[in-house]
Order: structure tokens, then sequence, then C-alpha cells
């Protein structure tokens, strides 16, 4: 008996992360590549898409965003808050699955995505690598263990194209804490700090940002006590980390009608 293969769509197919899924994708088993989109006037439509990774596949980079979805089964987005919201708007006019990978949402487009995920079953997250989502487990632990004596510090650094900071990583890291410690982020987070700012009070959560050269993505977040200092570290070296954790949302979906899900559900971690 043959497994029917997952049906995905991808959007922004001619960026760097639709590139690495269109790869991803070709190389899974159980996938099938059924579209590849991206904005109109792109000098990538018409294009195989498999020949920007040297890799033709027969499926064209198409800016009919309608067709793309009604060719596949789960679309899977990591581009801008705006484009990502209107192939939302696609998917549950058609009935389709979503993976979002895409950061930068402010809090009315959050609210967009999950009442949308009350018709379509959508798997929403800031990071899609397994290796962040463990690293966020281990957060939880950390964070109550260390919940007296310790000031939290969050860096993260990216590359120089990057458009959204902190990071909606970093951010899931902060809100972890925060949640464990019993804090409200959005009064305790301090983004940055410049001149005479004072003596650090005790509750804040801190972030700070790099931006250069071509990092993929750093994140570390600092508990920092009297004699002692824990780092929990990830570092990513490629986006093939994040595009096979998206696959794995898009099977996770398969079998779900509607929801709104993250990388720990999908992971099986909650």
């Amino acid at each position: 008996m043959t497994t029917r293969k997952t049906r995905v769509a991808i959007a922004g197919g001619g960026g760097r992360m639709g590139r690495m899924l269109v790869e991803a994708s070709l190389e899974a088993e159980d996938i099938e590549l059924a579209a590849v989109f991206d904005r109109p006037g792109s000098p990538h439509i018409g294009r195989d898409a498999g020949e920007l990774i040297a890799q033709p596949c027969g499926v064209s980079i198409t800016d009919d965003v309608a067709a793309a979805v009604a060719a596949a089964d789960c679309i899977i987005d990591f581009t801008l808050p705006e484009g990502t919201l209107a192939h939302l708007a696609e998917a549950r006019r058609q009935g389709k699955a979503m993976v979002i990978g895409t950061t930068g949402f402010n809090a009315e487009q959050k609210a967009e995505i999950a009442a949308a995920a009350e018709s379509i079953p959508v798997v929403f997250a800031p990071n899609m690598a397994v290796g962040v989502n463990a690293v966020f487990k281990l957060l939880e632990v950390a964070a109550r263990i260390l919940d007296e004596g310790y000031d939290v510090e969050i860096i993260e650094a990216h590359h120089r194209l990057k458009v959204d900071a902190p990071s909606g990583t970093a951010l899931r890291m902060g809100e972890i804490v925060a949640r464990e410690l019993g804090r409200d982020l959005e009064s305790c987070a301090i983004y940055g700090r410049e001149g005479v700012t004072g003596k650090r009070e005790d509750s804040t959560i801190g972030f700070s940002t790099i931006r250069g050269g071509d990092v993929v993505g750093d994140h570390t977040v600092l508990f920092a006590g009297i004699g002692e200092r824990i780092e929990i570290t990830h570092k990513s070296g490629s986006r093939v980390s994040y595009a096979r954790g998206a696959l794995r949302g898009a099977r996770f979906l398969a079998a779900r009608t509607r929801g709104l899900f993250d990388m720990q559900d999908v992971l099986g971690l909650r």
C-alpha cells in the first residue's frame, strides 16, 4: 500500500528560505512539491523552481497564489507579514492547511492568524528548527530553577538583511522565561541600553540585537548570578533546519482539520 504524499506549496520561492524549502521538499520522500509562488514582478516568475538550486524539478514559479494554493494540501510561508496574511486568507478560502514561519507580526496580525485557525489547521512558530524548540523546553526548566538571584539577558544575532528586531525567536525565549518567572514581558522587557541607565532592576529581561554579514541566527539566554553565569545557546549554520522543521509541521497538519499549533505541539513537547 502506497502512502499518499503531503502536497506542499512554497511561498516566496525565489528567496533564500524559499529555495531551501524547495530543496528540502524535493529530498523528502513523503513530500510532493506541488507549487512554488512568488510576488508579482519577481524575476523568478516562470522559471523552474529547481533551477535556483541546480536541481530542475518541473515545477515553475508562479505569481498565481490561488492556483498554487489549490494545488497543495499545505502552504509553507516564510515571507513577510503582509504577504503571509494575504496567503493565509486564500488558504482559508480554499480550506487548506498552512505552516507560518514568518516573524514580525503585531498583536492585531497574530489575532488574524488565530481567527483563521478556527477554520483551518495552522502551525505558527517563530522558529521551526527542532534544536531551537528543544532550547525552548530547556528554558522552561532553567527559569523555574533560577528564579531568584539571576539576571536574564537575551542576545541574538542575524544577517544584515533581517528586517525585524529582536527576532521572533528571541521574543519567544523572553516570553517563556517571563512566564515561568511570573512576569509580564511587555512590562519587564528592556530593548537595548544607552547613556546613564542607572542600576539594573531585578525584574527586567534585557534584549540585545546584532545585525551583520550572513549570520543565519544565533541566540543566547544568559542567567547571570553572583559568582556564576549560565548560558543556553543555539547557533544556526544553515537554514536547512528551519526547512526540515517546517516539513514536519506540514506532516503534522495532514491529520488535522482546524486549530492553531506551534512546534512544541508538532514535536510532542507539551
